[in-house]
């Protein structure tokens, strides 16, 4: 893939971080990708040489993965239509809240969304998310959840939709297996500190998780590794 530079829209943020290129991009890749904290991040770049406070790695990441997130979208690999859909729990000033995810039948993310409660109206800013970017889906696969099933519902009958609702709770084992996968990186988090913060960083992780996946479909970038197509997702081509 060639280097056509850095994205017009990073490049307008990076203006007013006044680091290294490759320091902010490798600490910001590396605390989405791996089960680090900010304070491991800043005692890995000081053994390296590198003076950088776990605060400004922070300040870093809500900047530049809120410009990776609408990049990565408009190049994100079409899914299935037949969805997986479940909530897991992630912790927000000490206080549990909700992180809806779906993926399709192959294991692909569909779509997520942090709220801070779980019931129908949650259920259904979420439907209306997932089904805006990737399309209504034939078969929705969920738990015994009656908030979410009245979401669903309420959907069909809006919209004269037809999609078919399966409350099986081992059927939906492939979105719960893959809420590991983001659990393992928030797990040393111990928390955030705001739901924004969590918002954005989970959506970071949500991104990697998605690129390790394969879906991230721009040309050529079936080619590269994950580290590389992060890189071709800011708008540059690094070695591993």
């Amino acid at each position: 893939m060639p280097n056509n530079g850095i994205n017009p829209e990073v490049a307008k943020v990076l203006k007013r971080l006044h680091y290294p290129l490759e320091i902010m991009l490798m600490c910001v890749r590396w605390y989405i990708a791996y089960p680090l904290s900010l304070r491991h991040l800043e005692q890995m770049m000081a053994e390296r040489g590198i003076a950088v406070d776990h605060s400004t790695v922070h300040r870093w990441a809500m900047k530049l993965w809120l410009v990776f997130e609408k990049k990565f979208r408009k190049f994100k690999r079409p899914v299935g239509t037949s969805w997986r859909i479940d909530e897991t729990y992630i912790k927000v000033k000490d206080t549990w809240k909700y992180l809806y995810r779906a993926v399709d039948k192959e294991g692909r993310t569909i779509d997520f969304l942090l709220t801070a409660k779980r019931d129908k109206s949650a259920a259904m800013r979420f439907f209306r998310k997932a089904m805006l970017d990737n399309g209504v889906p034939e078969k929705v696969t969920m738990d015994k959840s009656g908030a979410n099933k009245s979401a669903i519902d309420t959907i069909n009958f809006e919209h004269e939709n037809a999609i078919i609702v399966h409350q099986i709770k081992y059927l939906n084992n492939i979105v719960e297996q893959d809420h590991r996968a983001i659990k393992r990186i928030t797990k040393p988090m111990l928390g955030f500190k705001s739901f924004c913060s969590a918002r954005v960083i989970l959506a970071g992780i949500e991104i990697m998780h998605m690129i390790s996946k394969g879906q991230f479909c721009m040309s050529g970038a079936e080619n590269l590794s994950v580290s590389q197509q992060f890189y071709a997702l800011v708008g540059q081509v690094r070695p591993n």
